[in-house]
C-alpha cells in the first residue's frame, strides 16, 4: 500500500489527508507543532492515518506533499526526500511570507524554490489552485461533462504521470503547463487561479496569463 507523507496540517493539508485515506491511501501528516497536537484530526482520519514529525513524514511516504506556508520551506527536510516525489502546494502571499525579492522581480517560481532546496527529488506543482473546501466536494467521475480540471507543473514525466492520476483518483481532469519554469502562470492573480474551471477553460487561462 502506498503512504503519503504531507508536511503541513492547515486546511489544504487535512482535506488532502482526508481525499488520501478515502482512496485507499496510508497517510502520515505533520505539522510544525508536534504529533500530540493531531490527535483529533488522526482520530477522525481513522486507522490508516497517523501523526509525525515533519522528519517521519518525510521517511515515511513513498509520496510526500509539502503544504507549508512558503516562508517555512526551507525546513523541510531534504535527505529523507531523495529520489521521492513531492507535491508542492505553496502559495507566494507577501502579507504572509515577507517579500521575496526572486519572486517579486519574477526571477524564479515557488516551485522552482522548493526544487532547489530538494535537488535529489522530483518536485510536481499540485493542488495550489483550488480551495481546500473543494477538494472534496467538487471532483467528478472521469468523463463526466464540464468535469473540473486542475493544472500542474514539473520537470518530470514521471512526476506528470503520478499527478494525473492522483487528479483522476480525486475526480479532476489534469492540464500540464510545462516545466516548474513555467508553473507561475498558475501563480496567485492569474486568470486561471482559485476558480473553476474545466479543461478547455484552464487551457485558456493558462494561455492568457501574463507574468
Amino acid at each position: 500500500m502506498t503512504t503519503v507523507g504531507i508536511i503541513g496540517a492547515g486546511n489544504i493539508g487535512r482535506a488532502l489527508a482526508q481525499g488520501f485515506v478515502d482512496h485507499g491511501y496510508d497517510v502520515v501528516i505533520a505539522n510544525s507543532r508536534g504529533p500530540e497536537t493531531l490527535a483529533d484530526l488522526v482520530g477522525t482520519l481513522g486507522e490508516r492515518a497517523r501523526a509525525a514529525t515533519a522528519q517521519e513524514a518525510a521517511e515515511a511516504g513513498d509520496i510526500v506533499v509539502v503544504t507549508v506556508p512558503l516562508k517555512a520551506y526551507r525546513d523541510i527536510p531534504v535527505e529523507p526526500l531523495r529520489g521521492k516525489t513531492v507535491l508542492d502546494t505553496n502559495n507566494y502571499y507577501w502579507e504572509r511570507d515577507g517579500h521575496i525579492a526572486e519572486l517579486d522581480e519574477k526571477r524564479t517560481t515557488t516551485a522552482q524554490m522548493l526544487q532547489e532546496h530538494l535537488p535529489e527529488s522530483t518536485v510536481v506543482k499540485a493542488f495550489n489552485h483550488i480551495g481546500s473546501a473543494e477538494i472534496l466536494t467538487t471532483g467528478s467521475p472521469a468523463g463526466t461533462a464540464n468535469r473540473r480540471a486542475l493544472a500542474t507543473a514539473s520537470d518530470s514525466d514521471e512526476g506528470i504521470a503520478l499527478i494525473t492520476r492522483i487528479y483522476d483518483q480525486f475526480g479532476f481532469d489534469t492540464v500540464v503547463i510545462g516545466p516548474l519554469a513555467d508553473s507561475w502562470r498558475i501563480e496567485r492573480d492569474t486568470p486561471g487561479y482559485g476558480i473553476r474551471q474545466n479543461r478547455e477553460e484552464l487551457e485558456q487561462n493558462l494561455a492568457s496569463a501574463q507574468r
